[in-house]
């Protein structure tokens, strides 16, 4: 029972290893012929088509031939006719044609390159054609030169001489050898055709094989198959509950992705309105911005040329009236120099200047200047009650932002109402008021009656260029220009308003225990030169203008100039006039700054001081750039060009070599 158990089970396995291994027996079997045959037909195919290409090439070759031969006999046949009619037009055409046939030459030569067989036969057949282009062109010559009768005879002579009779002897062989092997090569295209036919009868047996193979296969796959239904039918059913599960989970996610594309969506198209609007309101603060500039400088340039043209009229016949309208026109100059250290102080590039100021002197100064800005119509009151403490700031820029407020206040007040300026005395614990620190403030308020502001207004009033001026009315810097101001000396600005009841707006500065300082000098028109020993200065300067200027200046205040209109000029010059004693140079100029010409100078006149003079510098004049030179800034006074080379030469003659020089106060 044992033994037939065995050999059941024995022929069970062989049986199951037969089916495991007869497919990949079949497939092998399948494959291995069908490569063959495919190898086979791919060389039929290529046999075939190398045959065909070397048929195609002998009758080229052929035709070549044909096509020299045809066009030699017409070039005699011209020549012939031009020995007759010595007509110019056709040795011309002559010529053109013999010059045809040597390029069919050279076309046969080239089309023969790789026949060995025909390679000294064209080589004879080009030397002959050489012989025969001699000889036909002696006799053109002889027409050329009317020697018609000689022509005729060499003629003659040459349709029986052996050069014609060899190039078509020559001619005849290449077709004859031609004609030879395009038998030779029709017989293997045939060849190859019928190969190739046996080729596609041989794959129709072999995919009839295959057929009856892939049938055999398929009877033994189902066999090996029959086994396994049982468990493919709970794997189904797994993979179907698998399927609805992931199906459930790809809808939500589609759910989820479409709610994510609809976001992103949005969240491009409000970026997108987003950039628009601000686009449009750049846009509208640069109109603002260039509106209010152009009309602020229009106003100050009119007092300005009013005042030099009127002083001008009345210098000799009224001399007091002439020096008002002087006076005049240095005020209009001394607020066109305040609106360019606004701008600078708003763009952070001109530097504070503080000091140690009272707060109701300084009040106290700018009553007849506060009367004369908003008019005889306002009511102006003054409360001081700072007592003497001191803010640290930069007084003129003090008095500007004071300004600039009351004149925010006669606007919103138009031109008529109350306005209160009053100081105090304050103490602030840690963040009461924006993010002052805590101790001793001193609180300057600017009070007015006008129309006030609404809350959306009032949110927006420190944002640059952001006015509800009309165009042309102001530059919407004000109001940001005190808030950088403020901040910048560690103080805080808080502004309370509604509409139809006024605004108030409220400065806390910290309060100062400095001694006390005088103001930085502004335009001091009336200040008296500061008169110096005579020094030898090079004025480095590209503007024409400002160079003439400057050179006037210099020699006003006793000092002997020497003009340089260029900085690649500087070393010359110094070469030449040794006794040269301070280097007085503009910043910005073409091809080199200031501070690189300074640089670029030979060693041996590196120890000479250097007064650098320039109406932008930037946040820090100790910058190193400027190496510690002293910096004075335009628009200047003879005063204070005076001090600054005053300064200049002094640090010189104390030590013998340069020392840093300070920034010369001269706004």
């Amino acid at each position: 029972m044992a033994e037939i158990e065995h050999q059941e089970n024995s022929g069970g396995g062989i049986r199951a290893m037969l089916r495991r291994t007869m497919p990949l027996l079949l497939a092998a079997l399948l494959i291995g012929s069908l490569g063959a045959l495919l190898y086979t037909a791919s060389n039929a195919s290529r046999d075939h088509q190398r045959a065909l290409a070397e048929q195609q090439r002998s009758f080229e070759i052929i035709a070549l031939a044909r096509g020299f031969e045809a066009r030699t006999a017409r070039a005699e046949v011209t020549l012939a006719r031009y020995v007759i009619s010595l007509d110019p037009n056709t040795g011309r055409l002559f010529q053109d044609q013999w010059r045809g046939a040597g390029s069919q030459l050279k076309a046969l030569r080239y089309a023969t390159r790789a026949s060995g067989w025909q390679r000294g036969n064209v080589d004879a057949l080009q030397y002959a054609f050489e012989q025969r282009g001699k000889t036909l062109s002696e006799i053109g010559l002889r027409t050329t030169y009317d020697q018609k009768m000689a022509a005729l005879g060499r003629f003659h002579e040459a349709g029986k001489s052996r050069d014609l009779r060899r190039i078509t002897a020559l001619l005849d062989l290449v077709i004859q050898a031609e004609n030879h092997r395009l038998r030779e090569r029709s017989l293997a295209v045939t060849l190859a055709g019928d190969r190739t036919e046996w080729v596609g009868k041989t794959s129709q047996l072999v995919g009839l094989a295959m057929l009856v193979s892939i049938l055999f296969a398929a009877w033994f796959a189902n066999a090996a198959y029959a086994d396994r239904r049982k468990a493919r039918r709970m794997a189904e059913l797994e993979a179907e509950r698998a399927d609805r599960l992931e199906e459930a989970v790809q809808a939500r996610t589609a759910e989820l992705s479409d709610a994510y594309e609809q976001l992103k969506r949005e969240s491009a198209e409000r970026a997108a309105a987003e950039d628009n609007l601000r686009q449009m309101q750049k846009m509208d603060a640069v109109g603002q911005l260039t509106g209010g500039i152009a009309h602020d400088f229009n106003n100050m340039l009119a007092v300005v040329v009013g005042g030099l043209e009127l002083a001008k009229r009345n210098m000799r016949l009224k001399p007091e009236e002439a020096g008002r309208h002087l006076d005049n026109a240095m005020d209009g100059a001394n607020r066109a120099s305040a609106l360019t250290r606004r701008l600078l102080a708003f763009a952070r590039s001109e530097p504070l200047l503080p000091s140690a100021v009272d707060a109701d002197a300084l009040l106290s100064g700018m009553a007849d200047l506060i009367d004369r800005t908003i008019g005889d119509q306002i009511t102006v009151q003054f409360a001081q009650q700072a007592r003497g403490w001191r803010i640290f700031v930069d007084q003129h820029q003090m008095e500007n932002a004071i300004l600039n407020l009351c004149v925010n206040a006669r606007d919103a007040m138009d031109g008529r109402g109350r306005l209160m300026l009053a100081t105090g005395q304050v103490q602030l614990q840690a963040g009461e008021v924006g993010e002052c620190a805590a101790g001793d403030y001193v609180v300057m308020s600017v009070i007015d009656d006008g129309c006030g502001m609404t809350p959306e207004v009032l949110a927006r009033v420190f944002e640059p260029f952001f006015t509800t001026k009309p165009v042309g009315k102001g530059t919407g810097l004000g109001l940001s220009q005190i808030f950088g101001f403020v901040r910048q000396s560690a103080g805080e600005i808080r502004i309370d308003s509604e509409p139809g009841k006024g605004s108030s707006v409220y400065l806390y500065l910290p309060r100062s225990t400095a001694a006390m300082e005088g103001p930085p000098d502004a335009i001091a028109f009336a200040h008296t030169p500061v008169e110096q020993p005579p020094t030898r200065i090079l004025v480095v300067e590209d503007d024409p203008r400002v160079l003439n200027q400057t050179m006037a200046a210099l020699s006003e205040l006793g000092h002997l100039p020497i003009a340089c209109d260029h900085p690649t000029k500087a070393a010359k010059l110094l070469a030449h006039n040794g006794d040269i004693g301070l280097i007085l140079s503009d910043v910005l100029m073409p091809d080199m700054t200031g501070p690189e010409m300074v640089k670029a100078l030979p060693a041996q006149y590196r120890h000479l001081p250097v007064l650098f003079v320039t109406g932008y510098a930037g946040d820090n004049n100790d910058s190193a750039d400027f190496e510690g030179h002293a910096v004075l800034r335009k628009p200047y006074t003879l005063a204070a060009l005076g001090r600054a080379l005053e300064t200049a030469l002094g640090d010189q003659d104390i030590s013998g070599s340069r020392h840093p020089g300070t920034a010369a106060a001269a706004e």
